[in-house]
C-alpha cells in the first residue's frame, strides 16, 4: 500500500522525531484508518537502508495515521513515500 510522510508529530514547541504522521492513498476517514492499526511501515533512506516502524493509532478524522518509528527519521522524510504492509 503506498503512502506518504505528511510530517513528524508534534507540539507547539516541541517535534517527535520519532514520530510521523501518514497520509495512507485511498484512505478518507477514520473508521478506515483503524483498520490500519498494528500494520508496519518501512521507510528506505537515499542509502538504501530501511527504517521501520509500526502504525499505532489515528491522526484526525480524514483519515492519517500516526506511526511509531524503531529510529528517528530525517527531515528529509517529510514529503516522501512510505510502504506500508
Amino acid at each position: 500500500m503506498k503512502a506518504r510522510i505528511a510530517s513528524f508529530r508534534r507540539s507547539h514547541k516541541k517535534q517527535h522525531m520519532g514520530q510521523i504522521i501518514i497520509k495512507v492513498d485511498g484512505v478518507h476517514s477514520i473508521e478506515k484508518a483503524k483498520e490500519l492499526i498494528g500494520k508496519k511501515v518501512k521507510w528506505i533512506t537515499p542509502s538504501g537502508k530501511d527504517i521501520k516502524g509500526k502504525i499505532s493509532s489515528p491522526h484526525g478524522n480524514s483519515g492519517n495515521v500516526r506511526a511509531i518509528m524503531e529510529k528517528g527519521v530525517p527531515g528529509q522524510a517529510i514529503g516522501t513515500e512510505i510502504q506500508v504492509e
